[in-house]
């Protein structure tokens, strides 16, 4: 710092004239420093401004900012919330599921956003913290966060455990087997497509399409299926695939409401069956649903049917009974609805939501309501009004030559003309169908004509805890989901139908290669098969596909069980050993009961010098261990893999 030269004069001075030479001096002296000070006060620099001007400071004016913004959120975050009341407040005929999910997340999304921003601005308002702070206070602060951050997986995905994936793979390779003796070839597509590949072939549907934020200018969507990819392969590859039977099992994404219905998710595998080419007619189609039939029947789902429509049939009620063409979608998808809504709803979102005449409506409805088989068939053909429509006639006459095939592979038994059946997807345009298992559909509720009366003392209606939380729900705008399976239905466990133009609308209809195809949802499927698991008290499903455990008694013999599982698997057997240089006997007998292994090769000094083994088969739950062979069977150890074989593969 430089030094002021005045007290610098000053201090040379009194340190000079420590002993003045007279009083007058003294007095002179004095007040030359009194001068002095004076002067220096008067030109220092001064201090600050008040504490009080730091409201204009950065950190204050984004602390502003940030409790403006919270405040907008939180009228946002209400607003919402009573938007989402007053959609599950109104009327079951007029409540539209798909419109409740998205409102309720939107909700969840500005909640989020109010909780992040609310975070953030915390941070901003919090002073700089010492670089001396306590690290157990900040050890604490990531603990308490680790706490409140609740570990689960997105809502509509699930892992599967080794028990699980056991029925699972059952189901891929049942399926697989099928497709495969029919002479399909499998391919893969990308997980996701471009947006505009997807856009436009779903119809109302198309609303439950995951689109993904922008990457380098590609704006891209997770597939909804696996048919619109493949016809844009087709349609890239046409020359080297003008014709092909492919299968493809993959997962597809969807912003569906999972709680609406049992198996129904946002990730999910389906196992697709398409013939792409051209053929005479109907011979293709018949083929697919006999493939329908095998499936189901090889996984045992239980007692099944496949509803039967043609696209061309309906389109032509449709426009005898008066429907603008322009509204045939439209009230497809309403008519699609019947198996899981009362006529009475389903009339009133033709009229009141679509704007249909509601003659009209009365008119569609006489011919919607129709099932049967060959004999709904025959009666149709009667209707001269009906036949007299071109498109419908064409549509009859199909549906005649695919019931003769379909007699031909012997699957009509199985088969229920449903004329109520649309499906909701745009691309299709011949026969439709819909696989579904007895009592898995959800039941059609009748509309309420009058409010539930109670009887003093009886409680009618959900108890009080359970309007509780259903009222707890509602405010916070959380979707009800339903625990209980028993109490959804499983909906359709395959579906499929003709696209004769999907392909040609991905090459500006250069190349209309004719398509048709089924889907089998995996999901569904496995909902039931884990379900009849359960009602058959199959609590003992194997954990592991293993037939083999090798195990020692006395001394560790690693070195002999390692030899002797690696001979195992050379012989392409399945066998497993314990990570243990000496284990003990029980708990290698624990494993073997514990994942239903149904062989062990147990090793002991005496065996091994005398070049045999002994094997014991489990019975059941039960192991042979405890029955009256306790010891197992001693062979010699040239003709342990022939006899393992013999009993894997013929148990009788």
């Amino acid at each position: 710092m430089r030094k002021n030269p005045k007290r610098q004069k000053l201090h040379s001075e009194t340190t000079n004239n420590q002993k003045p030479k007279n009083p007058r001096m003294n007095r002179n002296l004095i007040r030359t420093r009194i001068l002095i000070r004076t002067s220096l006060n008067h030109h220092r620099i001064p201090p600050p401004p008040p504490s009080s001007s730091s409201s204009s400071s950065p950190r204050r004016m984004a602390s502003q900012s940030s409790e403006q913004q919270i405040e907008e959120l939180n009228m946002k975050v209400k607003n919402q919330g009573d938007q989402v009341r007053s959609l599950k407040s109104a009327p079951s005929e007029q409540r539209d599921p798909t419109q409740i999910a998205q409102a309720i997340e939107t909700l969840k999304n500005l909640k989020s956003e109010l909780e992040l921003l609310k975070g953030t601005s915390s941070t901003a308002q919090e002073p700089p913290k010492s670089k001396t702070s306590n690290q157990p206070h900040a050890r604490s602060t990531k603990k308490e966060v680790m706490t409140k951050f609740q570990l689960k997986v997105p809502k509509g995905t699930k892992d599967h455990h080794p028990k699980e994936m056991l029925i699972r793979e059952k189901i891929f390779s049942t399926i697989t087997r099928i497709f495969k003796l029919h002479g399909a070839v499998t391919i893969d597509t990308p997980v996701f497509e471009l947006k505009e590949i997807l856009s436009g072939k779903y119809g109302e549907d198309s609303k439950l399409i995951y689109d993904l934020q922008d990457q380098g200018g590609e704006l891209c969507s997770l597939r909804y299926d696996l048919t619109v990819p493949f016809a844009r392969f087709l349609a890239m590859n046409s020359k080297e695939y003008p014709s092909i039977k492919r299968y493809h099992i993959a997962k597809v994404y969807r912003r569906d409401q999972p709680a609406m219905t049992k198996g129904r998710m946002r990730e999910f595998y389906q196992c697709d069956f398409d013939i792409a080419g051209a053929t005479d007619p109907m011979i293709a189609d018949a083929e697919v649903l006999t493939i329908a039939c095998e499936v189901l029947e090889a996984l045992e789902v239980g007692p099944f049917t496949i509803k039967l429509n043609h696209r061309k049939l309906l389109d032509g009620i449709f426009d005898l009974c008066g429907v603008p063409e322009d509204k045939f979608r439209a009230i497809s998808s309403a008519v699609d609805k019947l198996d899981k809504m009362a006529w009475i709803d389903v009339r009133k979102e033709m009229t009141e939501e679509k704007g249909l005449d509601p003659q009209i409506a009365d008119r569609i409805g006489e011919y919607v309501k129709l099932k049967g088989s060959e004999d709904l068939l025959a009666q149709l053909f009667e209707d001269q009004t009906l036949v007299a429509n071109k498109t419908a006639k064409e549509g009859l006459e199909e549906m005649k030559l695919l019931m003769s095939y379909m007699n031909v592979f012997g699957i009509m038994p199985r088969i229920s003309f449903d004329l109520s059946l649309a499906r909701g997807l745009d691309y299709y345009t011949g026969v439709i169908y819909e696989a579904v298992v007895e009592g898995s559909a959800p039941p059609v509720k009748e509309a309420t004509l009058s409010a539930p009366t109670t009887t003093e003392g009886v409680a009618d209606g959900p108890s009080s805890k359970a309007r509780s939380t259903k009222a707890k729900r509602e405010e916070t705008g959380e979707a009800a989901e339903i625990d209980d399976e028993s109490q959804i239905g499983v909906g359709s466990i395959a579906a499929g139908g003709r696209y004769d133009n999907l392909v040609g609308m991905f090459s500006a209809g250069k190349d209309k290669i004719p398509c048709v195809g089924i889907s089998f949802g995996v999901e569904r499927i496995f909902s039931i098969l884990k379900s009849k698991a359960a009602q058959n008290r199959i609590d003992n499903l194997r954990g592991k596909d293993v037939d083999v455990f090798v195990m020692s008694v006395g001394d560790g013999l690693l070195v002999e069980r390692m030899k002797l599982c690696k001979e195992l698997w050379d012989a392409g057997l399945s066998a497993e050993f314990m990570y243990k240089s000496k284990p003990k006997t029980q708990k290698q007998f624990e494993i073997v009961d514990r994942d239903q292994i149904r062989f062990a090769i147990i090793l002991g000094p005496e065996e091994l010098k005398s070049g045999h083994v002994r094997i014991k088969e489990q019975v059941g739950k039960e192991s042979n261990l405890h029955a009256q062979d306790k010891s197992g069977v001693v062979v010699e150890r040239s003709q342990m893999i022939s006899l393992l074989k013999e009993r894997l593969y013929n148990p009788s």
